[in-house]
């Protein structure tokens, strides 16, 4: 993939193992601390004893795409933490979530930070071959947003309420990008519209374009509004094309979004190793939430080698600075969060189970899966218990969690069938 993102693009469990031994050395890591001016950070890694616990793979190529919400893989690597456990990450930048599906399905990634809904689509076989697939787990919660133009907002929408209004005179006039069909953007993009009462299926049409395309597609007229992660949307306002309608902690406060995924192959062939790559990611995340951390993170992530974007358009949504563009600034303490003493990162089963209530709400799915029996198979639980055991991270007490969405509809995992056949707009 080019560095550039100016050229516009439009494209329509298995049983995990004895818990590792460690014994306690010393040591410190340099490289990105170094680079950032940082002090180094002092670690006492624990390694692998020997034998059986050791990583089958010692280089481990973890694909992502440029968003700010890569930062836990990246960073995991960039300040060593892989090292501390055996493994040597090869984050590997890559151009679309199509493409980190066909990387990751035909083995030329060994996991990646993906869309939750994409893992639980391939696993089901929508939207490409199917796949048993793994979730290790979830990256972050929160930080993406629906960003529409400013054409549309010359004509008087500023909101979701005021969208409705003029889309009840001109449906189907309108085009909306996401990022993925079965994707965490699309059911966002789709929950939202559906809950002021706009059939995202009917009333308007849609494109998938890759997140880093999405400024260079709405600055020539390719589309009227978009769901992305960040930074693209805080990058439409600084280029001074869009606004943000919404952001997706207001669907949803603390909603899963990227996971660390994998093959249930890999994992089952390589466990050590994916524990590994779990506890170095997991030991990142955390770091990234410490706030005096993340100026320095959005800094490093913002390279061509990375995110490609400005700095400050990645460090003041990181940082839960908002402004929408249109006059409204705010503080949002419901920002893009990484850890969050753990509840970030548990692969709760309830919310893998969500998307599959969506896919089943918007045609994906013709028939109602075991909503249940699916995440169960999806969703390392046992393997994520190991890794944070060994870093103390906090357990939540149950694998299912209840949250109230936007429209005012409760989910809590109970019955997803009846969830998913229960909303007034659907396919």
């Amino acid at each position: 993939m080019s560095d550039s993102n100016d050229t516009p693009t439009s494209t329509d469990g298995p049983q995990s193992p004895s818990r590792r031994k460690f014994f306690q050395t010393s040591g410190t890591v340099l490289g990105a601390s170094a680079l950032l001016g940082l002090a180094p950070l002092s670690l006492s890694p624990g390694v692998w004893a020997a034998g059986s616990d050791a990583p089958e793979k010692t280089e481990v190529k973890v694909g992502f795409i440029p968003l700010t919400d890569c930062a836990s893989v990246v960073m995991a690597a960039e300040l060593g933490l892989d090292k501390k456990y055996g493994i040597k990450i090869v984050p590997s930048k890559e151009a679309s979530w199509a493409g980190v599906r066909d990387k990751l399905v035909n083995g030329e990634l060994d996991a990646a930070h993906v869309l939750y809904g994409l893992v639980y689509g391939v696993h089901l076989g929508i939207g490409g071959p199917k796949k048993d697939m793994a979730v290790l787990m979830t990256l972050n919660n929160n930080g993406q947003a629906i960003t529409l133009a400013d054409q549309v907002n010359q004509k008087g929408v500023t909101d979701g309420e005021s969208l409705a209004t003029l889309l009840k005179g001109e449906p189907r006039q309108y085009t909306f990008a996401q990022t993925f069909p079965t994707g965490t953007h699309a059911m966002w993009l789709n929950y939202w519209l559906a809950a002021y009462g706009i059939n995202p299926i009917k009333d308007v049409k849609t494109v998938v374009v890759p997140p880093p395309q999405m400024v260079a597609n709405m600055r020539v007229g390719n589309m009227d509004g978009f769901c992305v992660g960040e930074p693209w949307n805080a990058r439409a306002i600084y280029d001074k094309i869009g606004f943000t309608a919404a952001t997706t902690q207001d669907i949803w406060k603390d909603h899963p979004e990227k996971v660390l995924g994998a093959t249930a192959d890999w994992v089952k062939a390589n466990p050590n190793t994916a524990r590994a790559l779990l506890m170095a990611v997991l030991e990142a995340s955390q770091y990234i939430d410490d706030p005096k951390n993340r100026p320095q993170v959005a800094k490093l992530i913002a390279g061509k080698a990375y995110v490609n974007a400005p700095e400050e358009v990645i460090e003041g949504r990181m940082l839960g600075h908002y402004d929408n563009g249109i006059g409204k600034s705010w503080e949002d303490p419901n920002y893009m969060k990484f850890h969050n003493g753990g509840t970030v990162n548990f692969p709760y089963l309830s919310d893998g189970m969500w998307f599959l209530t969506q896919h089943r709400r918007w045609g994906l799915l013709d028939k109602d899966p075991d909503y249940l029996a699916v995440a169960k198979q999806i969703n390392q639980i046992d393997l994520y218990k190991e890794a944070a055991a060994q870093l103390k991270v906090p357990l939540p007490a149950s694998p299912m969690r209840s949250s109230t969405l936007i429209d005012g509809v409760k989910w809590d995992g109970s019955n997803p069938a009846a969830y998913a056949a229960g909303f007034a707009v659907k396919a």
